[in-house]
């Protein structure tokens, strides 16, 4: 079977790419256990220094795989992996970012978006929430964005994920945006980008321990309803949802 991640690696910096472009790089179980294991590759790696998250395709994620989702409490690792990570990960965003590929984002310890990239949190136009992404989400974002966002499923610009603190930052040409970022990892000493990790992450760890299984109970929950059979039906069908007004 064809990977669904692929990797690179140069002076240090691993690249770990979602490459199932075809599917819009949706977040199948598949794919996430990859992810995961490639996570793991790198934190193994004494010659990682950092890794770059970033897509093939046009499409950075189109959010959950409906059709093959991860278990959500698989998913929920992946993103405490990518926290934990001894290493900074360096989102790099091109094209569109949708629900758990917004998740993938706040995880990261950076995250750059060309101005080709927007984002929305569409889980309430299909009957759910975005539940379990709100782990590493919630301690990040401007609250009064996060309430809009969150509520109507609107779609935003990278200048405006800048804004609320979905982004470290946004610009026409993102390797140009981060090459003065990379440059400094390679500098930084493996010991010390650890030690600072640990302490700029280690807000949203909490909420890991505090809700995370709260978390992935109303996710479960949201999903069994019958509100999101319809919801994910009518997307599917390319319709409308019987409850739009």
């Amino acid at each position: 079977m064809t990977a669904t991640v692929a990797a690179g690696f140069e002076r240090g910096v691993a690249t770990l790419a979602l490459d199932s472009p075809g599917g819009r790089n949706a977040l199948s179980a598949r794919l996430v256990g990859e992810l995961a294991r490639e996570l793991d590759r790198c934190g193994r790696d004494d010659s990682v220094r950092a890794v770059v998250l970033t897509h093939t395709g046009p499409v950075f994620s189109a959010g959950a795989d409906l059709k093959a989702p991860p278990n959500p409490y698989t998913f929920v690792a992946l993103l405490r992996k990518i926290l934990e990570l001894p290493k900074p990960v360096v989102a790099r965003v091109t094209g569109p970012a949708r629900a758990g590929g917004l998740g993938l984002l706040g995880a990261c310890d950076l995250a750059a978006a060309s101005s080709a990239a927007d984002f929305a949190f569409t889980e309430v136009r299909i009957g759910v929430a975005p539940a379990v992404i709100s782990l590493p989400l919630l301690p990040r974002l401007e609250p009064r964005a996060a309430g809009r966002y969150y509520l109507t499923g609107e779609t935003f610009d990278a200048a405006e994920a800048a804004r609320i603190g979905l982004l470290t930052l946004a610009a026409d040409d993102v390797d140009t945006a981060l090459a003065p970022i990379v440059a400094g990892l390679r500098k930084a000493s493996p010991r010390g980008l650890a030690a600072a990790k640990r302490l700029v992450t280690a807000r949203v760890l909490d909420a890991f321990d505090r809700d995370a299984e709260d978390l992935v109970r109303c996710s479960a929950s949201l999903f069994a309803s019958a509100e999101a059979r319809e919801g994910i039906s009518a997307f599917l069908e390319r319709r409308e949802p019987a409850w739009e007004l």
